[in-house]
């Protein structure tokens, strides 16, 4: 149990309880004392209390009229009430407030101890009920969500038994349902907002709509590419909600605004603008994204796409258009070039999934990274064996100038090689991206160094190619685990230089 609170005004006596509660075998995180019935009200208003164990007598406000005036705090305790009298009046009076048990002083040790194991597990046991009522709860709000049509004796069911259990009173207050890309990490969220993970892909936030708007600084989670509906009011809404919201995120995310309500006034783009981006979604320039992977006009098809993506961001090209090109192109090349994908099935999955980046930004990398990368394995079908060579040139060259400002551009032109075709021909070969095999070759070379030498950091920093000390450190410590003086200190203990 989490917090017991003692309320006696005599100080020796809530020593003694104190005492006996920490020797009960119980497991309390937090024991609270006061010395009048006054305290002891206020502190259950302002905080849940496990159980409470209550005197009678007491200065201010007795044990009775606490307990009666209790009944109106959100969260009631399980109560003991202790005594010095044993009068029969006083024990029904308490238990007319659901008091549970009536000790009499001197109190008992090994009482206080049986008392105290089934009023936890009572705890427990409730804890455990309500988690499950609000996991079916929750999974008949997916389900509403999800399903376009619901009968009509099932949503006067789910209003029975689900408007008021939940943290919102979705039949009362208007809430707001908030919509944003799903992260795998928990997060705490305020007491008056319902989180459901994992819904098609996105993160969903029920809000009081007053609470949002009056305390927008309690839910920064809400400005990460977020879509927020409008108010809506009881379960029967909640679809509608729920697509709204997720129409904002789709919106928020092709324009890479972090936050985006529905029926919110968006800029007015010049019609001029729209028709002249309209040629990009039309089918021959689908046709010509996905003919260009089969050609060496690298720079075109980077341009192509660029400009494609630019306009999506503007809002030139609407959601649903971005939706039909992208899902078009993935079908078309799947079966265009199905024998170069066969090799990696895995590859265009990366980009099947339209909306699983924050923010648009992030995906046109994505499709930037797997376009050239397919045009690249297309190309190199017809010069394996001098791709080969090529990438031994390579790795001879990074092994002897790891030291310098080297990037992969450098490494291509050295070798007079296409960029694209280098980056995708050096993963083939080494089973690793450029930037993860130079950092590995520099932090094998930084560990020797290290372990055999007395160079200060910021010179073996220098030494294996890094002008910053504190990227230096931070990148050796991603690898290593440790901070480069601490790999150095390990070292001198163990002498192992490997």
């Amino acid at each position: 149990m989490k917090t017991v609170l003692i309320v006696e005004d005599e100080k020796l006596i809530r020593q003694g309880l104190r005492k006996m509660i920490q020797r009960s075998g119980v497991p309390v995180e937090v024991i609270m004392e006061c010395n009048n019935g006054e305290t002891a009200l206020e502190i259950l208003k302002e905080q849940p209390i496990d159980v409470m164990f209550t005197d009678i007598r007491m200065p201010k406000m007795d044990g009775i009229e606490l307990v009666e005036r209790m009944q109106e705090c959100e969260h009631i305790p399980l109560t003991v009430a202790i005594s010095g009298y044993d009068d029969f009046n006083y024990a029904v009076a308490m238990m007319h407030n659901g008091v549970r048990e009536y000790l009499l002083k001197p109190i008992e040790r090994e009482k206080i101890c049986d008392i105290l194991a089934r009023l936890n597990q009572e705890i427990e046991e409730g804890r455990e009920q309500e988690q499950t009522r609000q996991k079916l709860g929750q999974q008949q709000i997916r389900h509403l969500m999800l399903l376009a049509e619901m009968p009509e004796e099932e949503l006067t069911m789910l209003e029975t038994q689900y408007d008021q259990h939940f943290i919102l009173d979705l039949s009362g207050k208007p809430y707001v349902v908030c919509c944003r890309n799903r992260k795998k990490e928990e997060e705490p969220c305020p007491k008056d907002c319902l989180f459901l993970g994992d819904v098609e892909g996105n993160d969903l936030f029920l809000i009081e709509e007053e609470a949002l708007s009056d305390r927008p600084g309690e839910y920064p989670f809400l400005q990460e590419y977020t879509g927020i509906s409008r108010p809506h009011q009881g379960i029967r809404e909640l679809r509608e909600a729920y697509l709204e919201a997720r129409e904002m995120r789709r919106c928020a995310f092709c324009t890479n605004r972090s936050q985006m309500r529905y029926g919110q006034e968006m800029a007015r783009v010049p019609q001029k603008l729209v028709q002249e981006a309209s040629k990009l979604v039309a089918d021959e320039m689908k046709l010509q994204r996905v003919q260009l992977l089969g050609t060496d006009r690298t720079e075109e098809l980077q341009h192509v796409w660029t400009q494609f993506f630019y306009e999506v961001k503007h809002g030139r090209i609407g959601v649903r258009d971005f939706e039909e090109c992208m899902t078009d192109f993935l079908a078309e090349t799947s079966k265009t070039y199905r024998n170069v994908l066969e090799e990696n099935c895995g590859e265009i999955k990366e980009i099947t999934d339209l909306f699983g980046e924050d923010a648009i930004d992030c995906y046109e990398q994505k499709v930037l990274a797997f376009v050239t990368g397919l045009q690249a394995r297309i190309l190199s079908q017809f010069d394996t064996n001098g791709n080969q060579q090529k990438m031994k040139q390579a790795v001879a060259y990074i092994e002897e100038h790891y030291a310098s400002d080297l990037n992969m551009a450098v490494v291509s032109n050295y070798l007079s090689m296409n960029y694209s075709l280098f980056s995708y021909s050096f993963k083939q070969y080494t089973g690793s991206n450029f930037v993860n095999y130079l950092r590995d070759i520099r932090m094998k070379e930084a560990k020797r160094l290290l372990a055999g030498t007395d160079m200060r950091i910021a010179e073996i920093s220098q030494a294996v190619g890094y002008e910053n000390e504190k990227h230096f450190m931070k990148l050796f410590k991603g690898c290593c685990g440790v901070s480069p003086s601490e790999y150095r200190r390990n070292m001198g203990l163990t002498g192992d230089e490997s």
